[in-house]
C-alpha cells in the first residue's frame, strides 16, 4: 500500500530589487533565487520586485542573503502595522548625473565632429573635458560591471563600460604614444568608420557621447515606468488612513491598521470609506469610479454594501466594518494587479533566455570584428567597428518589452475595473473563439422585479398589487420580495395582515384590511400558482389565461392576486437583463467570438433572455447542473473550440476553473473571482469586452515590443560589424530603441473602456 504524500507548506512574498539595470541582471537574481531548495521566483526588471514562493520552514533573510550574494540588494516587505520605507527615486540621481555629463560632453562631441572648431591642442583640452563624463558619469556603469565581475557574469553594463572605456583607453594611448597629440591634428567625422592611420585616431567623443546617451536612456526609461506604475501607485494611494470609530464614549479617531471586524465608524461627506462593510444608518451617493470605472456615483442606504477606498459624496453615513486591511476588495485587487505584473509571457520568457547569452555572444562577436579588420589591414577602422558592436548590441530594449507592457496594461485596466492575472491570460484572449456565458446574475441582474401588473376586465390592477404587496409583506420568498418592493414604491406604507398563511410552492394568503372613510374594508386574499386557486375553488378567467400562459412561455413567473373568490389580477415577475448586456453580446460577436448562454434555469426563461439580447437558440443550454456545465465546456473543447467562461457564482466556480479563459464577475461570490482569470469588478457583461479587449491591445503592445528589439539587434549588428555605424550614433540608437519599447508601452494609458468612450 502506497504511502500519502502531502505538500509541504509553502509562503509566499514580494522581496524588492536593487542595483539592476538591464534584464540580464533581472535573469541572474532570478536564477540565483531559484537554486535554493523549494523557491521559485521570478523577478521582474520593470517593477524591481521579485515574487517568491519558498517553503514555510525557510528564513525569509536566506532569500535577501541569496541576492545578496549574487552583488545586488534586497529588502523583505514591510509589516502590515508599519509604512512601507520610501524608495529613493532611481531618476533623481540619475537627472544630476545626465545634467553633469552632457554639460562636459556637448563640447566634446561637438568640437570632435566639426573640424572649424578644432584649435591647436584641441584635443588635450578634450581629452580633460571626457575624462570626467567616463569615469564620474558612466560610474554606475563600471560599478555594476565590477559586480558582476566578480560574481562571474556580464550584463549590459558590461558592454557600456568595456565601450567606453576601451575608446577612452585608446586615445589616451594615441594622444600619449601616437601621432594624435601632436599640434595641428584635424579629426573629421564620419556617420561610418574608415582604414587608415590607427594610432593617430582618437575616440573622445564616442566615449563621452555614447556614456550620456545611454544615461539619457536610462532617465527616461526609469521615468517612464514610473508613468507605467502610476495606475498601481493610485490604486495602493486610494484608501483611507485613519477612520473615525463609534464607540461607547464617543467618536475616535483611529488608523485605519486598527480598525477591527465589527467596529462601527463614520464616513462624512468627502471623506473615504475606510474599509468594506454595511450601511447601518444614514443615505449617500458613494463615488465608486477608482474601483469600477464608472463615473455615476451609486446611492446606498441602511443595509447596502460599500467597498473600502470609495468616497463619500453625499451625508453621514455608519458603516460597520465586514473586511478590513489585506481583506479589503481595495487590496485584493492591488495584489491581484501586483501578481499579474510579476509574470511573464511565454514570448518574453524566450526573450529572456536570449537575452541571458546575449552578453556574452555580443563581447565574442565584438572581439571577432576586431580581429577580422586588424586581419583585413583596416587599422584605424578596426577599433570603432568593434566599440560600435559592443555599444550598438545592448539587449535592454528586450528586458522592457513585456514589463512596462503589462505594468501599463494592468495598471489601466484596474482603472476600468478589470483585473487581469497575469501575462498567460493575454496570450489565452487572442486565441479564444467562444464565450459561455451564465445568465443569472451574469447577463442578467439575478434580483426579481414586477414586469407588470395586468388586471381582468373591471378590476383595479393598483388594488391588486397593495393588497398582494400586504400579504407577501410577512413572507421571505424572493418573487414575494418583488412584490412588496414594487408595491411600496407605489404606495408606501402597505395595509396591515391578520391570519397570515403560507403554503410553501403554491403560495401565500391572508385578511387584508384597510379604511376606506368611516368604514374598515376587509378582504382574504390570495396571492400565488393557480394550483393555489383551485384548491380554493377559483377560476382563471380567458383574459388572466392568456396572460399567463404568455409570461410562462416569456420565461416569467405569473403570480394570481385573488380576493373575495375571484381572480383579480396576474403579476408578472421575473429576472431583468442588465443594461448593455445585449450591447456586449453584439460586440462580442465583433471580436470574433461566438456567445453561449449556459445556465440551470428552465428552458423557456432561458430562450427569453437569449431572444432579448441577440444570442442564437441553438447556442442556449438551460437546466445544467454546475457538473453538467463543466461537462458542457470540456465537449466544445473537444471539438477544437477555445472556450471563455463569464459567471458569478459558486456554482460557476468549477466551469470557470475549465474553461481556457475565465472571467468573473467582481460582484459575485470569492470563490467565482477566485477561479476566474479575469474579474470584472463593475459587475456588466460590457466589463467582459473592455477586458478581452484591452488583454489583446496588451498583447499587441508586447509582441510589437519584442518584434522591434529583436529586429534591431539583428539589422543592427552586421551593419556595426561591417563599420558602417559610428560607435556613438550607435550609442543614440541603443539608448532610443529602450525609450521607443517604454513609450509604446505608455500608448495602453489611452485605452478606453465601454464606460469612458
Amino acid at each position: 500500500m502506497s504511502e500519502l504524500v502531502t505538500a509541504a507548506p509553502t509562503t509566499q512574498l514580494e522581496l524588492t530589487i536593487g542595483g539592476m539595470t538591464c534584464a540580464s541582471c533581472a535573469n541572474r537574481v532570478q536564477r540565483k533565487l531559484n537554486k535554493l531548495e523549494g523557491v521559485t521566483a521570478t523577478v521582474n526588471y520593470a517593477t524591481e520586485k521579485a515574487h517568491v514562493t519558498f517553503p514555510a520552514e525557510l528564513d525569509p533573510s536566506a532569500l535577501v542573503e541569496q541576492v545578496e550574494s549574487a552583488g545586488y540588494t534586497a529588502a523583505l516587505p514591510a509589516p502590515p502595522s508599519e509604512e512601507p520605507a520610501q524608495a529613493p527615486d532611481p531618476a533623481q540621481s540619475l537627472r544630476e548625473r545626465l545634467a553633469g555629463s552632457a554639460v562636459l560632453a556637448l563640447p566634446v562631441v561637438a568640437v570632435s565632429m566639426i573640424p572649424a572648431l578644432q584649435f591647436t591642442y584641441w584635443q588635450w583640452t578634450m581629452l580633460a573635458l571626457a575624462a570626467p563624463v567616463v569615469f564620474w558619469g558612466a560610474w554606475p556603469f563600471h560599478r555594476a560591471t565590477l559586480t558582476n565581475l566578480r560574481h562571474g557574469a556580464a550584463t549590459m553594463d558590461t558592454l557600456v563600460s568595456v565601450g567606453t572605456l576601451a575608446a577612452f583607453g585608446w586615445s589616451v594611448y594615441a594622444l600619449l604614444f601616437g601621432t594624435a597629440g601632436l599640434p595641428g591634428m584635424v579629426h573629421p567625422f564620419s556617420f561610418t568608420v574608415a582604414p587608415g592611420d590607427a594610432s593617430g585616431s582618437i575616440y573622445l567623443e564616442v566615449a563621452a557621447g555614447v556614456t550620456v546617451f545611454v544615461l539619457a536612456g536610462r532617465y527616461l526609461e526609469a521615468q517612464s515606468k514610473r508613468k507605467a506604475g502610476a495606475a498601481l501607485r493610485a490604486l495602493l494611494d486610494v484608501g483611507a488612513k485613519e477612520a473615525t470609530v463609534l464607540r461607547e464614549e464617543g467618536e475616535t479617531r483611529v488608523p485605519v491598521a486598527q480598525l477591527a471586524v465589527g467596529d462601527r465608524f463614520l464616513v462624512r461627506p468627502g471623506e473615504t470609506i475606510a474599509a468594506d462593510g454595511v450601511v447601518e444608518d444614514g443615505a449617500s451617493a458613494v463615488d465608486v469610479s477608482m474601483l469600477t470605472g464608472e463615473s455615476v456615483p451609486v446611492e446606498v442606504e441602511p443595509g447596502d454594501a460599500v467597498v473600502g477606498g470609495c468616497t463619500n459624496v453625499g451625508g453621514r453615513l455608519v458603516v460597520r466594518a465586514g473586511r478590513v486591511g489585506a481583506d479589503t476588495q481595495l487590496a485584493r485587487m492591488a495584489r491581484l494587479v501586483e501578481e499579474a505584473q510579476n509574470g511573464k509571457a511565454e514570448v518574453q520568457r524566450l526573450a529572456d533566455r536570449v537575452a541571458g547569452v546575449f552578453v556574452p555572444v555580443v563581447i565574442g562577436l565584438s572581439v571577432a570584428t576586431l580581429g577580422f579588420w586588424l586581419g583585413a589591414g583596416g587599422g584605424a577602422a578596426a577599433f570603432p567597428a568593434a566599440v560600435a558592436v559592443l555599444i550598438i548590441a545592448c539587449p535592454c530594449a528586450l528586458g522592457l518589452a513585456t514589463p512596462t507592457a503589462l505594468l501599463v496594461g494592468t495598471g489601466r485596466g484596474a482603472q476600468l475595473g478589470v483585473l487581469i492575472r497575469g501575462p498567460e491570460v493575454l496570450e489565452s484572449t487572442r486565441k479564444v473563439d467562444t464565450i459561455v456565458l451564465d445568465k443569472t446574475g451574469t447577463v442578467t441582474t439575478g434580483r426579481m422585479t414586477v414586469h407588470g401588473v395586468h388586471a381582468a376586465d373591471g378590476e383595479s390592477g393598483d388594488d391588486a398589487l397593495r393588497y398582494a404587496g400586504a400579504v407577501e409583506a410577512a413572507s421571505e420568498h424572493p418573487i414575494g420580495a418583488a412584490v412588496v418592493a414594487a408595491a411600496e414604491v407605489c404606495f408606501g406604507r402597505l395595509p396591515g395582515v391578520a391570519d397570515f398563511d403560507s403554503t410553501p410552492g403554491l403560495g401565500v394568503r391572508g385578511i387584508v384590511s384597510e379604511v376606506d372613510g368611516d368604514t374598515v374594508l376587509a378582504h382574504a386574499v390570495l396571492v400565488g400558482r393557480t394550483a393555489l386557486l383551485d384548491e380554493h375553488g377559483i377560476d382563471l378567467p380567458p383574459d388572466l389565461k392568456e396572460i399567463h400562459g404568455e409570461a410562462e412561455a416569456a420565461g416569467r413567473t405569473p403570480v394570481v392576486v385573488a380576493w373575495d373568490g375571484i381572480a383579480r389580477a396576474v403579476i408578472v415577475v421575473g429576472d431583468s437583463v442588465k443594461p448593455g448586456s445585449a450591447e456586449a453580446v453584439r460586440s462580442l460577436r465583433e471580436l470574433g467570438l461566438t456567445p453561449m448562454l449556459l445556465t440551470g434555469d428552465n428552458p423557456a426563461a432561458a430562450a427569453a433572455v437569449a431572444a432579448e439580447v441577440g444570442i442564437d437558440a441553438d447556442a442556449v443550454i438551460a437546466r445544467m447542473t454546475p457538473e453538467e456545465k463543466v461537462a458542457a465546456i470540456r465537449r466544445l473543447q473537444a471539438v477544437g473550440k477555445v472556450v471563455a467562461m463569464v459567471g458569478d457564482g459558486v456554482n460557476d466556480a468549477a466551469a470557470l476553473a475549465t474553461a481556457d479563459l475565465g472571467l468573473a464577475i467582481g460582484t459575485g461570490t470569492d470563490v467565482a473571482i477566485e477561479a476566474g482569470d479575469l474579474t470584472l469588478v463593475r459587475g456588466d457583461l460590457m466589463a467582459a469586452v473592455d477586458a478581452i479587449r484591452l488583454s489583446r491591445r496588451t498583447l499587441a503592445v508586447i509582441k510589437g515590443n519584442l518584434f522591434w528589439a529583436f529586429a534591431y539587434n539583428v539589422a543592427a549588428i552586421p551593419l556595426a560589424a561591417a563599420g558602417l555605424l559610428n560607435p556613438m550614433i550607435a550609442g543614440a540608437a541603443m539608448a532610443l530603441s529602450s525609450v521607443f519599447v517604454v513609450t509604446n508601452s505608455l500608448r495602453l494609458r489611452s485605452f478606453r473602456g465601454a464606460t469612458t468612450r
